[in-house]
This record gives structure tokens, sequence and C-alpha cells, in this order.
């Protein structure tokens, strides 16, 4: 007697992002073993990211054949100007259109991996073994002078790598031959140095580890965050310092990268030995230390962290929901959302590659802006540059619930946000291969209401102004555990992935 066509649908595939961290077997498909070029919608279903769109016209010839543009940071003083400050090729611009050289007369950086801060109507650019540089804008002219140059500072600031604008004040850290020492300027004076308020703080004998070094800073709740790289320290009285009281320490978790650190306004996210982690979730889990937002792809995060010579950096963004870290070395960035933690606290990972970030800036109007080798660009459309790119989303082996069955797979209907003008192929295997069967479609960009692709019968409509494409394809085969895969060449239209119908046949006990 033949048998039954059953139909097995994989709703919203992906939408828990990757998990490469378990193991394959048994999986929940709602996670990805691969998900790359790809980021989870505001409707949970995993589609493409965003391309970028070039900004600066003339990086070319103002940054020669350095890395790029490897530090930036916008400025608002106090009447409202916006100034974006950008660094690479040893020198410091302002601008974003036009790149224009705004570093001082006669001061020569040596390297580009500046942290800027605003404090009382001036930006300070601080970076390791430099002296530091203030930013001011008088009447409408902007201008930036080393600390030595400018007419009411005093004095030696430390040349640190760490900056912090909190509680009224800068606070330095983590310089060469010194990462135990904490400096703090002048109320409301990041420009003063001596006398008033000023004033430091050796964390020496208080690390819990009994050993470690300052990496970076960051202020929550009125409390002096201190990171080191396998502790943290956490200081009331911020706002007198000379008083503050050491109320809480936490060891075998730190901070391993500065421009790891990132504000999301209830939470501090930061890069440690074991991945990325939340500050907050640090503090109320300090006997479960493996818990954190990147414990589904953990051990594929922390194999790249050795491989980095070049700075870490990350963003976060409240409109696109969003935390980045960008790899530099490895050409990867990670992408986590950050709606909505999974069950088990961690937070739902997608990877990005072909982009090349060595920057990023959230602007006040929430546009985001990326520093790459050829100036500056912004997260905007659905092309890098004039360049395509490509989305791969595969799934974890799947076995439908019938682990002793074999599957016959006779169909694939898909359905597809978007895609109209995207070249797509669908990919699928039987028992762990990596030699797929593949069949290529397109999706035409006509909003006619329906239109048939002979051999693939591929279907599209609009509703609600979203073009959807529901392609059925003729499958073959069978195994126990099946893996499916969809690789789309982005050119210009945005592309999710809404749910994957699977007619197939249950065979005979294996």
């Amino acid at each position: 007697m033949a048998q039954q066509l059953q139909n097995i649908t994989v709703a919203a595939p992906g939408f828990a992002g990757l998990n490469t961290q378990d193991s394959p077997i048994g999986v929940d498909p709602s996670f990805a073993a691969v998900a790359d070029n790809c980021v989870i919608d505001k409707l949970g279903r995993i589609g493409a990211r965003k391309g970028w769109e070039e900004v600066s016209t003339n990086g070319a010839s103002v940054l020669g054949s350095s890395r790029g543009i490897e530090t930036m940071y916008e400025f608002i003083d106090n009447s409202g100007d916006k100034y974006v400050i950008s660094a690479g090729n040893n020198k410091i611009f302002t601008g974003t259109t036009t790149l224009t050289d705004a570093t001082p007369a006669g001061y020569t950086p040596t390297a580009n991996n500046w942290k800027a801060v605003t404090l009382n109507n001036h930006v300070y650019l601080f970076q390791r073994d430099h002296e530091y540089v203030i930013g001011t804008d008088h009447d409408g002219s902007f201008v930036l002078e080393e600390h030595s140059a400018h007419s009411h500072a005093t004095g030696t600031p430390p040349e640190a790598n760490e900056v912090l604008a909190a509680y009224g004040r800068l606070w330095a850290a983590d310089i060469t031959g010194n990462k135990h020492t904490v400096y703090w300027s002048d109320t409301l004076n990041g420009h003063h140095w001596t006398g008033g308020t000023t004033g430091s703080l050796d964390v020496t004998t208080v690390w819990p580890t009994g050993f470690d070094e300052i990496t970076a800073l960051a202020a929550h709740n009125g409390f002096l965050i201190i990171f080191g790289k396998k502790s943290i320290l956490v200081y009331s009285g911020a706002s007198s310092p000379a008083s503050m009281t050491l109320t809480d320490t936490i060891e075998g978790v730190g901070c391993i990268a500065r421009d790891s650190v990132q504000h999301t306004g209830t939470d501090i996210l930061f890069l440690s030995e074991t991945g990325v982690r939340s500050f907050g979730r640090t503090i109320q889990e300090k006997s479960m230390p493996m818990r954190d937002i990147s414990k589904n792809v953990r051990t594929d995060l922390v194999s790249l962290i050795p491989l980095q010579t070049n700075p870490i950096k990350s963003l976060y963004s409240s409109e696109e929901a969003f935390y980045l870290l960008t790899l530099p070395d490895s050409n990867t960035v990670y992408c986590f959302d950050m709606r909505t933690p999974l069950p088990d606290g961690s937070h739902r990972a997608t990877t990005w590659s072909g982009m090349y970030p060595l920057s990023f800036a959230v602007l006040e109007d929430g546009e985001i802006y990326i520093g790459i080798s050829s100036g500056i660009v912004k997260y905007k459309g659905y092309m890098d540059g004039a360049n395509k790119y490509e989305m791969r989303y595969f799934s974890n082996p799947m076995d439908f619930g019938n682990t002793s069955n074999l599957k016959f797979l006779k169909k694939f209907n898909l359905t597809i946000i978007g895609g109209q003008n995207t070249p797509t192929t669908l990919n699928w295997g039987y028992d762990y291969t990596a030699n797929y069967t593949k069949q290529a479609f397109t999706f035409a960009s006509s909003n006619i209401a329906e239109y048939g692709l002979t051999e693939y019968n591929t279907t599209g409509e609009y509703t609600s102004s979203i073009l959807i494409n529901t392609p059925k394809v003729n499958t073959s085969g069978s195994g126990e555990v099946v893996t499916i895969g969809i690789e789309a060449e982005v050119n210009g239209a945005a592309f999710s992935i809404q749910k994957i119908d699977i007619h197939a046949l249950l065979g005979r006990l294996i």
C-alpha cells in the first residue's frame, strides 16, 4: 500500500539564530547551522542584512594605502552643531561627504585607535602613548588641538588607552607601564589634570584574582565599573571619587577588548575570554559564569579572538536592535539580536561577511556609519556599494521527530518575503553530507498577482506593498536526517524566509 504524503512545516526557520555549540543531532529546527549575512528581522524571520552606501567621496586620496577609517565618533556641541570625527592613515578627519584633515599642526599620530568622548562642550580623543587631543567648536569653526596647546589646560594628562566621560569628569586608564591606576580630571574640566578635584586610584591590591590589568571603564546606575581582563571591580560614590568605595568584585570574567563595551541604556555588553557577556546578568549569576549572550556560538567566537591583531570594534543600535562585534582579521562580524533573549538567556546570533568594517558610529538620528578601507559608508539598502552579496541559511540536520524512519522528500514549498530579482539556490542533502543537491531559480520583480516559472512553479504576489514569493521545488533522494539550505544573491531587494513546507514520505524503519 502506498504511503500517505505528509506535510512538515518549518515555521520561521532559523529564527533562534545560529547554534554551532551543541551537537547538530536533534537541535531544534528554529536554530541554524549557517546564517551568514543575516539578521533576525522585527517579525522574527531570518533575512538578509542591509548593505552599505558610500558617504565619503575622497577616501582614496586621503587614506592612501592605509587600512582605512579605524575610528569614528559624532560630537554634538551645546548649540546642537554636529561633527563626525574619524581617523585613518595617522590623521584625524572631520566631515562626512568630504574628509577634511583636522590633525593639529605639528602633531603626528602613529596609530588610529582613538577613544572619543564628550564632556562639557568638548570632545576628547585618547590613545595609548599619545598626548590626548581636544576638540572645540569656536563659533561654528571646529578646532582640534593637543592638551599642551590648549589655553586652559593644566597638569600632565595620562597617555591612556581608555577614557570615560561620566559623573561630570573624565576618567582615564590603561597606560603603558601602568595598567592598575585610574586617573580622573577636575569636575567639568577634562583639560584640568592637577588641583581641584583631580585624583587617582590604584587598584593593584583589590583585584579578586590577585593580579589583573585595566582594559575598559564604564558607568552604570551610579557606579564606576572597572574592567580587568579576568575580573571586574564595581565602585560606588563615583560622583565624589576621593571617597568612593569598592562595592563589588566579580572573579573569573572580565573584558578583553576596550571597544567591545556598549551601553544599551539598561545594561552593558562586553567581550570576555568566554564570549559576549551582559554586565547585569554577570552580577546576577556569579555562580553561573558560562551563561552568556553568545552561548550558542561561544566556541566559534572564542576561537577567532586570538587571531585578531587589529582592534576589535563593536556597535549597539537601539533602532536596529542589534549588537555588532567585528573581528577584522577574520572578516567576520557577529550580530546579536537584542530584542528578547532566548529561554537560556543567550541572544539570537548571526554572522556577516564581505563587509570588512574597521569602525562603527551610531549618529544621533540613528544612522549607522561604518568605517571601511575606502572611507565612511552607511548601513543602508541591499547592495554593498555597487556589489551584490550572498545571504546563506542552512539548517541543522532534521529528523522531523522520527529518528528511525527514512525520509523521502518530494517537494519544497517556500514562503519568501521580498526577493524580487534575487537569484536563489535551494540546497538539500541527507545524512550529514556536504554534497548538496541544488535547484536554482530567480524571483521576478513584477507586481502582477501571480506568475509561473514552468519547472519551478514559482508564484508571487504583493500584500500591503510587500512582495511574497512562494516557489515550489520538486526534490528527490532519501535519508535518515535532512539538511536544508537557501543561498540568495542579494542585489537590491530585501529577502526574508517566512517558512518552509516539506512534502515527504516516511519510509521503513532503519
